[in-house]
């Protein structure tokens, strides 16, 4: 399965996805996965998390953070059963995808 089935199973069933991105572990789930245009009409793979624990080279507050994550810069996907974890404004549009493959109901 490649990283972008691998997610989508996530969202679909609400699972916890550990994995490697910018070198830091990061524990997180996933909300929302698609592409994303650029201005000059280039497509990247994006998916929005939260993550609730792990690593992060910049830190993050206490219970968690939204993070847009490139796909292709994620390595060692590994899915889990457990505590589905989102933000208190998991409603308020995004605008990390603009193509959407996948999207958690809420």
């Amino acid at each position: 399965m490649n990283v972008l089935d691998l997610i989508v199973k996530a969202i679909q069933e609400k699972l916890i996805v550990t994995a490697t991105y910018q070198n830091c572990l990061r524990i997180m789930c996933p909300h929302v996965v698609g592409y994303k245009h650029d201005k000059r009409g280039t497509a990247t793979l994006n998916a929005l998390f939260f993550q609730f624990s792990g690593q992060s080279n910049r830190g993050f507050p206490p219970g968690g953070q939204w993070r847009c994550i490139h796909l292709d810069e994620l390595s060692g996907v590994k899915l889990t059963r457990g505590e589905w974890h989102t933000g208190p404004d998991h409603a308020r549009p995004q605008n990390y995808v603009d193509d959407i493959v996948a999207e958690v109901v809420i």
